[in-house]
């Protein structure tokens, strides 16, 4: 059977929004992040990160700056090297060509090919909209977080139009919620 899977954002869902953060003394977990990936796990979801990092297209910093923080996210978290199945970066640049670029379906979609996922079973949580339209353009159930870029308004849209979307105060709060995989 096709396993659930849940794709987090990773700047203002897992840890604190540094804009173009590319100094990994920077990262700072956002209170109850490592207590939700871990019940995530126990619950049997697949977990992945998918992160636009447009500072890499637009010369600020590199994918390795990049992947540094990445590295310093998943120490602190201290659920070892393989709490996310796969990593994405997506480099782009706003105004270059999507290829990863979230509203992008087409991380979730290769995961779901690569992992043997059922994406009407899984989530992408985050808090921006394009977070919770890479859900919506992949098939998966979006969840926004409250912050800076969204608030409980922004999902009636979205409801109205059908989507199944939850909005939660932060990532623990919502992992709260979830049923086992």
């Amino acid at each position: 059977m096709a396993r659930a899977a849940l794709f987090l954002d990773r700047d203002g869902t897992l840890i604190r929004h540094v804009p173009y953060l590319f100094q990994p003394e920077q990262i700072e977990l956002l209170p109850g992040a490592a207590a939700a990936v871990a019940r995530a796990r126990e619950l049997g979801y697949v977990l992945f990160l998918h992160t636009n990092q447009s500072g890499v297209g637009r010369g600020l910093f590199t994918l390795e700056d990049v992947a540094a923080c990445n590295r310093r996210l998943v120490e602190l978290l201290g659920q070892g090297p393989d709490v996310f199945a796969e990593v994405c970066v997506a480099p782009e640049a706003p105004w270059e060509p999507a290829v990863y670029r979230k509203p992008s379906p087409r991380f979730a979609q290769e995961m779901a090919a690569r992992h043997d996922l059922d994406l009407a079973r899984s989530w992408m949580a985050g808090d921006h909209a394009a977070d919770v339209e890479t859900a919506f353009a992949a098939g998966m159930r979006g969840v926004a977080l409250a912050g800076d870029y969204l608030d409980e308004s922004c999902v009636t849209p979205w409801r109205a139009a059908g989507h199944e979307v939850a909005f939660f105060p932060s990532l623990e709060a919502f992992v709260a919620t979830l049923p086992p995989a």
